[in-house]
């Protein structure tokens, strides 16, 4: 008996290994670490200007006049997350928005979520920025028009 015939991993043909090769598969082809920074940017600039921390009977509270603005910002980031990953064509319009969403929010968003949204804002745009798609064609062959030379 040999095992010339036999799947190298025989037990990888399961629902968990086929979901995970699928989302694989959906996940290179956007920028899908670009739109996560993205999300994750929205969650401190939201945060922050609404939070409310007591210590037994003190109440510190990080209210601003800023909220609408915050919770715009973040609104929006949200939205150019999940286009980044289910539009990915507009890659280059999320990013540029991304990066100057996140700058926006160091004056009007408590130093945008104390750097960590813009950082993340910033990061995610950039990588937004310079993610291009994969190039199906064959590396080995010669450009039209340049045969013979």
């Amino acid at each position: 008996m040999t095992s010339v015939g036999a799947p190298a991993h025989p037990h990888s043909d399961n629902g968990f290994a086929r979901a995970r090769r699928a989302f694989r598969a959906w996940r290179r082809t956007r920028p899908f670490w670009a739109g996560l920074l993205v999300l994750l940017a929205a969650a401190p600039i939201i945060y922050f200007p609404y939070f409310n921390l007591s210590l037994g009977a003190l109440s510190v509270a990080m209210s601003t006049t800023a909220g609408a603005g915050s919770l715009v910002i973040g609104l929006t980031l949200i939205v150019l997350g999940g286009l980044l990953w289910f539009q990915p064509i507009i890659r280059f319009f999320a990013g540029c928005v991304a990066v100057f969403l996140g700058v926006v929010s160091l004056p009007i968003s408590n130093f945008g979520g104390f750097f960590i949204g813009t950082l993340f804002a910033a990061t995610g745009g950039l990588l937004a920025l310079a993610w291009g798609p994969v190039n199906t064609t064959d590396d080995t062959e010669e450009p039209p028009g340049r045969a013979g030379e």
